[in-house]
């Protein structure tokens, strides 16, 4: 059995494992229980009442976070050369196709978004084997295929994430940073989780927002209290 570290047993300590807390005070215990020497990533995970298994009931979509992620996002896109002087005025960091599908091919995955356009998704979509493993694969449903490729790189670099339940009906993604305000963690949560109220499948029954946590890199999970949130 692996030995607790001096920094997470003390993290523990200040956790009451049995207590769903409200968000505000989740975000501040938050920052009080994470030692890491870098920014640490906020993440929160959301447990939900669906059968991912079933076309119906599969949760995915995007959300721009009031106050983004606190990291530099690289974009990837992948378009025609009519579209590629929109895509790097907007900001993103590789612009090409046919150059970049080989870099693909042969490995590369550098990048945290890929957008690119209907035009070329035949081409795109013979990447599926690389890309969909990594969560890079450009789906319409998150905006990531699409002729509009200057507004979808300016979203992604503003803050807007994209998300998909696992196969555990599990959704995990990360809302900002440990040097957020406490303010900024509690806004991108509930941007968040408003969205994921939304997406409810119409064939979900039973409760849907089942639980839902909250912590950060190589800290414990926070539980919190989802009524206070959602009402």
């Amino acid at each position: 059995m692996a030995r607790l570290s001096k920094n997470m047993k003390a993290a523990l300590s200040k956790i009451d494992g049995e207590k769903f807390y409200e968000l505000e005070d989740a975000a501040k215990l938050l920052k009080e229980i994470t030692f890491t020497k870098f920014d640490a990533s906020v993440d929160i995970a959301v447990r939900l009442g669906v059968d991912p298994r079933k076309a119906d009931q599969m949760v995915r979509g995007s959300v721009k976070l009031p106050h983004g992620i606190g990291k530099s996002v690289r974009v990837l896109v992948l378009c025609t050369p009519d579209k590629q002087e929109e895509a790097k005025a907007a900001g993103a960091d590789y612009v090409g196709l046919d150059d970049y599908i080989e870099k693909i091919k042969g490995g590369w995955t550098d990048v945290d978004v890929i957008i690119t356009t209907p035009a070329v998704m035949g081409k795109v979509g013979a990447l599926g084997k690389i890309l969909g493993p990594r969560g890079l694969m450009p789906n319409p449903k998150t905006g990531t295929v699409t002729m509009d490729v200057g507004k979808a790189v300016e979203e992604v670099k503003a803050g807007k994430i994209d998300f998909k339940v696992d196969k555990y009906g599990i959704v995990h993604t990360t809302i900002g940073r440990v040097s957020f305000d406490k303010e900024k963690i509690v806004d991108n949560a509930k941007e968040f989780l408003s969205t994921i109220a939304k997406l409810k499948p119409s064939s979900a029954k039973g409760t849907y927002i089942k639980s839902v946590s909250l912590s950060s890199t190589m800290s414990p999970g926070i539980k919190i209290e989802t009524k206070s949130i959602l009402g």
